[in-house]
């Protein structure tokens, strides 16, 4: 428990409807959306303006009490789970839109504006913010951005880290950094900009953002196709890219979340399919539109395509895509748990891992479905289990660890968008190497001296040893 005369303080520097020390609210922000993992903080606090996060680390520095950053807690690797316990500082109430500039083709707002929201706005005006992560409706942009969020538009737009241009952050000191501008060039120094986008509360507390924006598109046209092979639908998917298209969606399904996601939305996937895609073309003119989805339709047919489907107006487009976005709801349903990871490996080898990974479930005897980006490699694995059971959950992490040691072995990476967090952290130097890790610590030492700074996250304490994947 943090001291009385913190409490006292912190009363003082925020005001009583600001702090929070009951049992409620310390449990309701015990946790957030990763399955399995729940600590207490010792106190939660609600500032409105960057000076007040400037208090708050001034004296959490002081005192050397861990600090947790937290936006909506939507994220799915523990990274906003307070295991040091400390102070968690909730940044929901610093949730303007600042400024859109339609000269310059920018957006900035405090971090807790709500990204759902934030995308209405930027619409208004004719304009286009493309990061779209799955969990838009409840997240925050702060959130998006401390974890780098990605989303089903990451093939041709990108994701977060390539739209935020200027940050505002609070570091352990106090102390403000404004980094970047309404810049498209800016080679001034170290890329602080880059280097906080990403870092999951472990450097500083992101205040304020700057986002470059986008024409808003105007034509959409959006195509359902089904396959009986997987590898005829991972082909199409670089076969496609290699004829220089480029989707704004390239999305996958593999045929048990199909099963599970039409019995969730009964809107006729063809559930004896082995795999689908889900494929969304966008541009300003109707006729370049048309010839992409015709080109694409095309490479599909002579990949061995059963079902080629293409929306006849929005309404059904917009039921297609929603077969995608529902994919963990409709999973959800099955058992208790749901583990939803991501892995990412070259387009390439999207088949390859996709059978990997029914082979580890086979052989571990647990069941999970891959759904995820197509495109961009960007795969989720999700195992529906059941936490009470303590044999199955061992089974479920000793196939999850196997699984990410296949996808380094296929040229991958062990997160592609959900973050590091605590839950990927023993497996972090899989990927970087131990001096990868250490130039890491060195970053974190430099910003952060006396690790407040959401600790527990991203380093852990010794890195998982390393399995054999059968070739």
């Amino acid at each position: 428990m943090i001291a009385a005369q913190v409490q006292q303080q912190l009363l003082q520097l925020l005001g009583p409807a600001s702090c929070r020390f009951d049992q409620e609210s310390l449990v309701t922000h015990s946790y957030d959306a990763t399955p399995m993992l729940q600590a207490l903080p010792d106190a939660v606090v609600y500032p409105e303006i960057t000076e007040e996060v400037q208090c708050i680390l001034r004296l959490a520095n002081e005192y050397r009490i861990p600090i947790v950053p937290r936006g909506a807690a939507s994220n799915l690797c523990g990274g906003t789970v307070p295991v040091s316990g400390g102070i968690v500082v909730v940044l929901t109430r610093m949730n303007k839109l600042l400024e859109l500039d339609t000269d310059n083709l920018t957006a900035t707002f405090q971090a807790g504006l709500n990204t759902k929201q934030f995308h209405r706005e930027v619409e208004k005006k004719g304009l286009f913010y493309p990061p779209d992560p799955s969990s838009m409706v409840i997240s925050t942009l702060g959130g998006n951005i401390m974890e780098g969020a990605g989303g089903l538009r990451g093939l041709k737009y990108g994701t977060t880290k390539d739209y935020v241009i200027a940050l505002e952050a609070v570091l352990p000191s106090g102390d403000v950094i404004r980094t970047g501008g309404k810049l498209y060039k800016d080679v001034a120094g170290y890329d602080l900009t880059k280097l906080l986008v990403g870092s999951e509360g472990t450097l500083a507390i992101v205040t304020e953002a700057t986002v470059k924006l986008l024409p808003a598109p105007l034509v959409r046209q959006t195509m359902l196709v089904a396959y009986k092979d997987i590898y005829a639908a991972a082909r199409s998917v670089s076969r496609i890219v290699g004829a220089r298209i480029i989707p704004a969606t390239l999305e996958f399904m593999d045929q048990p979340t199909i099963q599970v996601v039409e019995a969730y939305n009964h809107i006729g996937l063809p559930t004896d399919a082995q795999a689908v895609l889900l494929i969304e073309q966008d541009g300003q003119e109707l006729a370049s539109v048309r010839k992409d989805m015709e080109a694409i339709a095309a490479i599909c047919a002579e990949e061995g395509a059963d079902r080629i489907q293409t929306a006849a107006d929005e309404q059904e487009a917009e039921q297609l895509m929603k077969a995608r976005r529902s994919a963990l709801s409709a999973l959800a349903r099955i058992r208790p748990t749901t583990i939803l990871e991501d892995a990412t490996v070259p387009r390439s080898r999207i088949a390859d891992m996709v059978l990997a990974i029914n082979r580890i479930a086979e052989a571990h005897q647990i069941n999970i479905c891959t759904f995820g980006h197509a495109g961009d490699g960007n795969l989720h694995p999700t195992c529906t289990t059941d936490a009470r059971d303590k044999e199955e959950i061992h089974r479920v992490e000793e196939a999850f660890a196997e699984i990410f040691e296949e996808t380094i072995r296929l040229g991958g990476t062990i997160t592609g968008e959900h973050g590091v967090g605590m839950v990927k952290a023993p497996y972090l130097e899989w990927k970087v190497g131990e001096a990868g890790i250490e130039l890491m610590r060195g970053i974190k030492q430099a910003f952060d001296p006396n690790g407040i700074m959401n600790p527990g996250k991203i380093f852990a304490k010794s890195a998982r040893k390393r399995l054999v994947i059968s070739k």
